[in-house]
């Protein structure tokens, strides 16, 4: 007889279990659809999502690589949902989706969202869908506590937690439970549901993922939080949830749970349910989704030259008669860091600072003149590596893009270091002057017109 953990105890944060282990070395798990040998998280793959507001998508079959980088490089989602366990999921066959599939969406940036879709609630109609995916037990058995909905619940933990790491997924990240929608007035469907969902929770837990939740805001979604004001302390909830709920609007609340749950950080919502978006050429039936997780996007403290300020909503021209010291200084120091001004960073135009001026304008084939312009201005600020950035990235790709836009004279952006809506309407105007697509995405060739001080 398989012994189940205490029924409501929380397991320690960072337990490893030894049926993992166990399952990684004697047998062979199913990933993506095929029988694989297990293998361990590859040492380089980052914990998903992590830290991130944004856009994402998910669709049932894992797309072909091909198509991720084409919509990588065209449209606005840096997350996707793949379904990677569970026998009630549609797409059971997964031909794309492998170690080195996932090893290569998180190394090029992506933030992935792994979903189980096993036993479902017993009340549910459309389900089972095949002859082996039971739904969850609604019997309540001698004690009232659902012992078979919980037994169920632990042994699709350990599956689910079995086919994360035989893709390579890192402990540490967020796999959700996707319980469809059902009837939330059915008591035994209801409660055995719950019950299932806990047992899910804590055994997930003992594997060292975070346990997420998937449902609709009306059944599932309700039940958890219900569950979480109405009998504190009586279920293992998930750490994070996902709420369905299509009504277009591309945040994370909803009417049907109180305020105060899983915030901050720890809600998604899928706001837009199945349809077709061409990305590139490329077209995907997909639902849309809105991420505010961990801490959100954010980007680290960043200094200059011991601390003098780069960041202005204006970067005007600078000449020998017009020169204010801050923005010289930010001049002199932007110039140092790429080694190319080597006097004091006095705020005065001098003669040293002409010269590294000129120097700047040779080497980057514009007028070369005693003067400072915005193209030079944009060109100075947007120097760097030509990092794919789009809504949800942070960092100091980001503060280099907004420093260009607001070099252009077109825009005024807190330069945060996030790529929030305001840099993304930035962005979109900036591509539309220059003739590019206003997709909000700059890449490589949007970075190369940034730098050549295209305004």
């Amino acid at each position: 007889m398989i012994r189940l953990p205490r029924l409501f105890a929380r397991p320690p944060a960072r337990a490893r279990s030894t049926r993992l282990a166990a399952l990684g070395t004697l047998a062979a798990v199913v990933a993506g659809g095929v029988w694989a040998t297990p293998q361990p998280a590859a040492a380089d793959n980052r914990v998903t999502p992590g830290n991130f507001t944004g856009y994402g998508f998910d669709q049932c079959l894992a797309p072909t690589q091909k198509s991720m980088d084409t919509w990588r490089t065209s449209s606005p989602f840096w997350a996707v949902g793949i379904y990677i366990s569970g026998n009630s999921r549609a797409c059971r066959n997964q031909p794309n989706l492998s170690q080195e599939w996932i090893a290569t969406q998180l190394k090029k940036g992506w933030r992935l969202l792994p979903i189980t879709l096993g036993p479902q609630a017993s009340c549910q109609p459309r389900f089972p869908r095949y002859d082996d995916d039971p739904t969850i037990n609604p019997k309540p058995g001698a004690n009232g506590k659902y012992y078979q909905a919980r037994k169920m619940g632990w042994a699709e933990a350990d599956k689910t937690a079995a086919d994360a790491a035989a893709l390579g997924l890192a402990p540490g990240s967020t796999l959700w439970y996707d319980l469809e929608g059902f009837d939330l007035t059915n008591t035994r469907c209801r409660e055995s549901a719950l019950a299932f969902t806990s047992a899910w929770v804590y055994q997930l837990r003992t594997h060292d993922y975070v346990p997420g939740f998937y449902s609709s805001a009306g059944s599932g979604i309700k039940m958890l939080d219900d569950a979480r004001v109405n009998r504190p302390g009586q279920f293992n909830l998930p750490d994070r949830i996902w709420i369905a709920r299509w009504d277009g609007k591309a945040n994370v609340t909803t009417s049907y749970i109180r305020d105060d749950g899983w915030l901050p950080g720890n809600r998604m919502k899928q706001y837009q349910g199945g349809h077709n978006e061409t990305w590139g050429g490329v077209t995907i039936n997909i639902d849309r989704n809105w991420l505010d997780l961990g801490a959100g996007s954010m980007a680290p403290a960043e200094t200059h030259c011991g601390g003098i300020p780069v960041n202005y909503w204006i970067y005007e021209p600078l000449s020998v008669d017009n020169a204010p010291a801050p923005k010289v200084k930010a001049l002199q120091c932007l110039l140092k860091e790429k080694q190319v001004y080597a006097g004091k960073i006095s705020g005065l135009y001098d003669d040293k600072l002409i010269a590294a001026v000129r120097a700047w304008q040779a080497d980057h084939g514009m007028l070369v003149k005693d003067g400072w312009s915005r193209r030079n201005w944009m060109s100075l600020v947007a120097a760097g590596p030509r990092n794919l950035v789009k809504f949800g990235s942070a960092g100091a790709a980001v503060r280099r893009l907004q420093r260009a836009l607001n070099a252009t004279g077109h825009a005024q952006l807190n330069v945060r270091g996030v790529f929030n809506k305001n840099t993304d309407a930035a962005v979109r105007a900036w591509q539309k002057r220059r003739g590019f697509t206003a997709s909000g995405v700059v890449t490589a060739t949007q970075w190369q017109a940034l730098q050549a001080g295209k305004r």
